[in-house]
């Protein structure tokens, strides 16, 4: 054992594990091996599945799947629960390793995400499946049939799932089958309360590789309460209600980090390209298109609901008297070069539970792509996240305009 010291070893739940003498001590997925290096594909009795996170990155650091997909898909084959002539729907399936591995059943797969809507179009494609076996539903849209098996990935946010099960509670079969799937650590008391309050009785399995299932019976008999979302708030020291869907970030209230990045917009007149890069519910761009009446406002997220949010509120504030874009994008992906003369960005730090600067950087990248000569990208960040170094390895310059305790406001220009 004691020449096993150097030696890393990847978990089924992503992290890496080192063996010491006195047992197994695990850190942080910092310095994994290179995706090459590691295992590329998930081995089930429903076959064997090459998979893929997206957005793709050289290199890649974790897998696409983690030991609850495979503690589902295996019970799932031993209990012959997912049966041609059964209508199964898929909730936050993240890379699609669910719906790719049950794509003989074609399978239903919602997601708020737009990325993870790709993820599962890529490993469909890299599996040689057609994109037809699975049917891509967003988080706003019904099922247009009853539902026999209803398979869960809890999400990070509970309220996402509160909402997806008011929603999809009246699709469910008095016989369906409930199961819920995640890792131990992410699975708070409060996910057995809300699928007893919202669903019925459940049970749990035993826990396999620091994963486990939620089971929960259909009792047709229940009156479900009032669905509390969306959520809205009066936008502080304005006339703007704002309107918020279940999986919009701090969606009771203004979080701290827009209220600053309000206090210090930009307020050049030449600006008529403007992009709200990662909207949320668009409390950035709208605030902006009051400012700048004859400027055109994009609304740009991954989220659904993040999106159908920011839609709202602008038409809410503006009715028939202002226009603005809203775009369900992979960042700036699907954005022509030059087409920008200001892009507003508060970049997410995690990817579901994963934490890290990979995203913020594709977006600094395509946002020097789209902006045009001399046009700026401002940025607001956590102070630990260091956006500046980035910032100026694409930009070749970067101004901190602003900043307390916890966040800084930067500004880069496109030379």
């Amino acid at each position: 054992m004691a020449n096993c010291r150097a030696t890393n070893w990847r978990r089924n739940d992503g992290l890496m594990f080192t063996p010491y003498l006195n047992g197994f001590r695990d850190i942080k997925c910092l310095y994994p091996q290179p995706l090459h290096q590691m295992e590329k594909f998930l081995t089930l009795p429903q076959g064997q599945f090459q998979l893929r996170r997206f957005p793709v990155r050289k290199d890649e650091l974790l897998q696409a799947w983690d030991a609850a997909d495979e503690y589902l898909l295996k019970y799932l084959a031993a209990e012959n629960l997912s049966a041609a002539n059964s209508t199964v729907l898929i909730l936050n399936d993240s890379f699609g390793a669910l719906a790719v591995a049950l794509h003989q059943q074609a399978p239903l797969a919602q997601s708020d995400s737009y990325l993870s809507q790709q993820a599962t179009v890529n490993n469909l494609d890299l599996n040689g499946i057609s994109r037809q076996a699975v049917q891509l539903l967003d988080s706003l849209t019904l099922p247009n049939q009853p539902i026999d098996v209803l398979l869960i990935k809890l999400p990070k946010t509970l309220g996402l799932l509160e909402d997806q099960l008011h929603r999809l509670r009246p699709w469910l079969k008095p016989d369906c089958k409930v199961i819920a799937a995640g890792m131990v650590k992410h699975m708070p008391s409060t996910v057995w309360t809300l699928l007893e309050r919202l669903i019925g009785p459940t049970t749990t399995s035993p826990a396999e590789k620091k994963a486990r299932l939620i089971f929960a019976t259909v009792d047709p008999t229940m009156v479900l309460p009032k669905n509390p979302y969306p959520i809205s708030y009066r936008l502080e020291n304005s006339e703007f209600d704002l309107c918020n869907h279940a999986n919009v970030f701090s969606r009771d209230s203004l979080d701290i980090g827009a209220r600053f990045l309000l206090q210090h917009l930009p307020d050049n007149p030449a600006y008529r390209d403007i992009i709200d890069l990662g909207c949320g519910n668009g409390v950035i761009g709208l605030v902006l298109a009051d400012r700048h009446s004859t400027a055109n406002i994009c609304f740009v997220d991954e989220s659904f609901m993040a999106l159908a949010s920011a839609r709202h509120n602008f038409l809410t504030a503006f009715a028939d008297t202002r226009r603005a874009s809203f775009v369900i994008d992979d960042g700036l992906s699907s954005f022509a070069g030059n087409s920008a003369d200001c892009i507003l960005c508060n970049p997410p730090f995690h990817q579901q539970h994963a934490v890290g600067d990979h995203i913020a950087r594709q977006m600094f990248q395509q946002s020097h792509h789209v902006l045009r000569q001399g046009g700026e990208l401002r940025v607001i960040g956590n102070r630990h996240l260091q956006y500046h170094l980035s910032l100026k390895k694409q930009f070749g310059n970067v101004q901190q305009l602003a900043g307390n305790a916890k966040f800084v406001i930067l500004m880069a220009v496109k030379r």
